[in-house]
């Protein structure tokens, strides 16, 4: 028994070498932990439990019969952050340069299957060389495998990417169905086709820092949600944003006890907005100063500023923000602003989030890029996403809300749950300027009769009181008192039940 008892141990130590001490060594020049320090970090001390450790591929071409590494250039498992049960996968560059084989590929897809079974998130760190070309298109199913259980997996269980090195061709297709992609800065990237392609077919000059690099997909774009200066910073913020998120859909958010008064009053945001009306604000001091502890995770806070998303917590229960930002844009809504909030709502709305919409919205950008970008159909993005969401929805117009922009924005009209207006707030068709010079276009060349107007339908309109005679606005709130209406209206929501048409899905205008 002594004998077969230390043979396994032998296994496993030669298993959790990878590639060797060479590769290993060159994995930690690049600055870049090994596969398995990166699941030492993430998860809690001692809570890992490894799966397929033995596992090797099968492939007998191009002399590969000769070439086989316990785990074949991936670690798999579960674990917990936190206290709560996690299923991973970890490639392994040191491994074939961490590229899937059919192998590799079975490992990620058995992990995801039990997690979906058992209702637990799936993250997946991902720093492989992509296809592995000696297995042909044996890799290639593999990767349609992890693709078909990436879509069955959506809206069951949460999917986190972490790019901690290359992605490349179809590796990135896995990643961008997962619900969140996050990278480390100056050794991760991801693009369909490299430099050498890019040259060859478009004679474009580029490096693959330019063409993939998290610099360039968290802030042009929008591939990426956050890049992380190192994989160190990368794992210890995930397991931060882990925390806002539930296991799965038939749970609820988990709640975190906080010593920071729900009904805590804030004197400063009585001054927040401007007495200018065209002179901007950061909607981020309100963000902060609503959540507890002002503490908040922004999501892609490099890509599409005019709106701000991300996650907080209200008396210890996490909801997903969704801002207009008057510094950007005016807080106008674009092609890019309207798809980075409509998935973010769709997010939350899958996984039981309450959603929290402060709102300061002049419209919609105009000009022809816009239009003929498609503002129309990705706008709709957007309408669709708040429209659909059955979770509880509060909404507060600070400032503007004009136009078909104010009924995007999580309107009652959208099944808003509770929407509150400061008195500072907007609500109409346009600005009091555009409405006079449409309304009295005939006074066009008399300045002082067209200011008589704007200041007589700024009186009448421009204020939340009209669309608070219809019902529109729930109430009439004070801004230093933001943080504790929204905290008694989501404690009242706590069991809001209601449910869409059955369908097989609809038909969102992607």
């Amino acid at each position: 028994m002594q004998d077969i008892l230390q043979r396994l141990e032998d296994m496993r130590e030669d298993a959790r070498q990878g590639g060797g001490a060479k590769r290993i060594e060159a994995q930690h020049s690049k600055g870049k932990l090994t596969a398995r320090e990166r699941l030492d970090l993430l998860l809690d001390p001692g809570s890992f439990e490894e799966w397929d450790m033995f596992v090797e591929h099968d492939c007998t071409d191009f002399g590969m019969q000769d070439q086989k590494i316990r785990g074949d250039g991936v670690v798999t498992g579960h674990g917990l952050v936190n206290g709560r049960r996690v299923f991973v996968f970890s490639q392994d560059f040191t491994v074939f340069g961490g590229s899937l084989s059919a192998a590799h590929a079975r490992k990620i897809c058995k992990i995801m299957d039990q997690a979906m079974k058992v209702g637990v998130p799936v993250i997946g760190l991902n720093d492989s060389g992509g296809a592995r070309i000696q297995e042909g298109v044996a890799s290639l199913a593999g990767y349609a495998d992890v693709f078909q259980r990436n879509v069955m997996a959506s809206g069951v269980v949460p999917q986190i990417s972490m790019i901690m090195g290359p992605c490349a061709g179809g590796a990135v297709y896995s990643p961008a169905m997962t619900d969140f992609i996050f990278m480390v800065k100056d050794s991760s990237y991801m693009f369909v086709t490299g430099p050498e392609v890019v040259k060859t077919v478009t004679n474009e000059t580029v490096t693959a820092e330019e063409l993939g690099g998290a610099t360039s997909h968290t802030s042009k774009s929008g591939v990426a949600d956050l890049a992380f200066e190192n994989d160190v910073e990368a794992l210890l913020q995930l397991r931060r944003f882990l925390g806002f998120l539930p296991l799965n859909n038939k749970e609820q958010p988990p709640h975190r006890p906080t010593d920071d008064p729900h009904d805590r009053l804030d004197m400063s945001l009585d001054t927040l907005v401007p007495p200018n009306p065209n002179k901007p604000y950061d909607i981020k001091e309100l963000i902060h100063k609503i959540s507890d502890e002002e503490d908040f995770f922004e999501i892609q806070p490099n890509n599409a500023g005019n709106i701000v998303v991300g996650f907080a917590r209200i008396e210890g229960h996490p909801v997903g923000i969704v801002a207009n930002q008057p510094m950007v844009l005016a807080g106008c809504l674009d092609i890019a602003s309207s798809i980075k909030a409509g998935r973010f709502v769709r997010f939350c709305d899958a996984f039981n989030i309450p959603i929290v919409t402060l709102v300061d919205v002049p419209g919609f950008l105009p000009g022809t890029a816009q239009e003929y970008g498609g503002i129309i159909k990705h706008g709709a993005k957007l309408l669709y996403a708040y429209a659909e969401a059955t979770v509880p929805k509060v909404t507060v117009i600070t400032r503007k809300a004009y136009g078909g922009a104010y009924d995007v924005m999580s309107s009652k009209h959208l099944r808003g749950d509770v929407n509150y207006a400061w008195p500072s707030a907007e609500i109409a068709v346009m600005g009091p300027k555009g409405a006079v010079e449409i309304i009295f276009r005939a006074d066009r060349d008399d300045p002082a009769k067209l200011a008589e107007k704007e200041a007589e339908y700024r009186d009448k309109f421009a204020n939340p009181f009209v669309a608070g005679q219809h019902g529109f606005i729930d109430d009439v709130i004070m801004p230093h008192s933001t943080r504790r209406r929204i905290s008694r209206a989501l404690s009242m929501l706590r069991t809001k039940d209601i449910k869409n048409p059955w369908k097989k899905h609809g038909n969102i205008p992607l």
